[in-house]
């Protein structure tokens, strides 16, 4: 007899609906086809020992399974439940009329218990998609599916209520979930805070104005003088998510199983802050089973490099395209995957390889030679795509025993909200702009234009300070979101005169 069960299997950050055909034959043998990896081909065991321990078995019969479509590689064990089902109910151990109305996926553990699987929720848009009445799933991944609407969603536990399900009619509990009561119930509620950041006021500034405008950001400071603790608040300063955001960044870090378990939609920005030994292909995504890297699970949050001069060059350079593009396409012989990645980026660095680069009490200074080498890792290209640069001194001991608490993230968050929203409104007729660093050369002449005195100022700051032309365009955006930040519709001198201090790296006697 021949049984059809449905599943669904991820490709990049979308789902392709399998079908299980399951044909129980006279003879003996198992054979399964569909160009299936070694977790499937050895779910037969599985299989067998959970069925065996809820008093059901694999008949002795010629068993052929075939997961259409063909040509299309399945991987991972999330094909366990589907498969068991197929085999009860080709086999007639089980009634199961309604079979072609659900969706089915989970992993069997050997007593009949679920285990979670990977990609719930693009699994879950594309049943809605394709007409499915339900999903079944392990009840970790139910919040996370339920998310979608007009599709029910059943979260089990055991084999056997499925089983029960089908063959005595035993109602499944469907998983609700108000997707926006929960989204806004968590939105303000960061984790890190910059009321715990003692001092380091130019700093604070600095980052409200890259997280205003969405411009990537440069720590440059000795070891110990605070970089990496701001850079960790920054995401509790950034606008809150918008309900398609957010659902964009929980597809990814569903596809590569990163969404906690029993939780629904992400509403806090991602965070990521991978070591310096990474590999390129960690960073932006591939392998022989693509998947999503770092710079895409950063999709909509911070990418955080500590150390950048001590991250691999190559590894660095591929980052380029992306920071350009917002998205990255991974094209190899036999598939091409395109994952979003608009992120901001915050580099970190030590001025010099000893760390204490300027610095007069400095216990060690480095040589010229050893510096050039240190900053040479560095490429102009990439720090051209960076727009604040920004020194981080050591906070005094007087800051450092200061009892009082600093301004807290939601209160800057407010005002970041407020320069957002002004940008929304300014780029609301061009498509690929949506904040101040995405402007092009066109659009920041359009945007940004300075009276006689500002572009004085301007001029006479590049020619003493030796200032780079690529310093130009950078200093006119973030000038344009220090405007945004005071409500101001024109860009004064007063916003260009400190642009012109977050460009540390392009002045004479830092990079050669």
């Amino acid at each position: 007899m021949l049984k059809k069960v449905f599943a669904s299997a991820v490709f990049g950050v979308e789902a392709s609906t399998i079908t299980v055909e399951v044909n129980v034959d006279k003879g003996i043998g198992y054979h399964l086809v569909g160009l299936p990896d070694n977790a499937i081909k050895e779910s037969n065991y599985r299989i067998a020992a959970a069925l065996q321990n809820n008093s059901y078995k694999i008949p002795g019969k010629k068993i052929t399974i075939n997961m259409a479509p063909a040509d299309l590689r399945k991987e991972g064990s999330a094909y366990d439940l589907t498969l068991a089902i197929g085999i009860l109910a080709a086999s007639k151990q089980i009634q199961a009329e309604h079979l072609e109305d659900y969706l089915i996926m989970g992993e069997l553990s050997l007593d009949g218990s679920l285990q979670p699987i990977k990609g719930a929720l693009p699994i879950a848009v594309k049943a809605r998609a394709e007409g499915f009445k339900g999903f079944i799933l392990p009840s970790q991944n139910a919040k996370e599916a339920a998310i979608v609407d007009d599709l029910k969603v059943y979260g089990v536990d055991n084999i056997t209520q499925v089983i029960n399900h089908f063959d005595k009619e035993e109602a499944l509990e469907q998983t609700i979930i108000n997707t926006r009561e929960e989204f806004y119930k968590n939105l303000d509620f960061p984790e890190f805070d910059f009321a715990d950041v003692k001092g380091q006021e130019s700093i604070k500034r600095c980052m409200e104005i890259a997280a205003a405008g969405g411009h990537n950001i440069i720590l440059i400071g000795p070891p110990g003088s605070g970089k990496t603790m701001l850079a960790k608040r920054l995401p509790s300063i950034l606008p809150p998510m918008t309900l398609h955001e957010a659902l964009e960044t929980t597809k990814i870090h569903s596809v590569v199983g990163r969404v906690k378990a029993h939780a629904g939609l992400m509403s806090q920005r991602p965070f990521r802050s991978p070591h310096h030994t990474i590999s390129n292909v960690a960073l932006v995504g591939g392998g022989s089973y693509p998947q999503p890297g770092e710079i895409s699970l950063s999709h909509n949050g911070v990418l955080f490099l500590d150390e950048l001069p001590e991250f691999k060059r190559e590894v660095l350079e591929v980052m380029r395209q992306p920071l350009e593009d917002r998205e990255v396409t991974i094209s190899r012989a036999k598939f091409t995957v395109t994952y979003p990645s608009s992120f901001m980026l915050v580099a970190s660095m030590n001025p010099s390889p000893s760390g204490y680069f300027n610095d007069p009490d400095a216990p060690i200074t480095s040589s010229p030679a050893e510096m050039q080498r240190y900053m040479g890792k560095i490429s102009g290209p990439l720090l051209d795509r960076i727009d604040i640069h920004i020194e981080v001194t050591p906070v005094p001991f007087e800051k450092l025993s200061d009892e009082r608490k600093g301004e807290s993230s939601v209160d800057i968050r407010k005002r970041v909200t407020k320069a957002r929203e002004l940008q929304t409104e300014r780029f609301s007729a061009l498509e690929n702009v949506h904040y101040n660093a995405q402007m092009n050369t066109k659009q920041i002449r359009a945007y940004c234009k300075l009276d006689e005195v500002s572009l004085q100022l301007l001029k006479s700051a590049m020619e003493r300070l030796n200032l780079s032309a690529r310093a130009y365009d950078r200093i006119l955006k973030v000038s344009r979101t220090i405007a945004d930040l005071e409500n101001s519709n024109d860009v004064t001198g007063n916003h260009i005169s400190e642009a012109i201090q977050y460009r540390s790296l392009d002045r004479e006697g830092w990079l050669g």
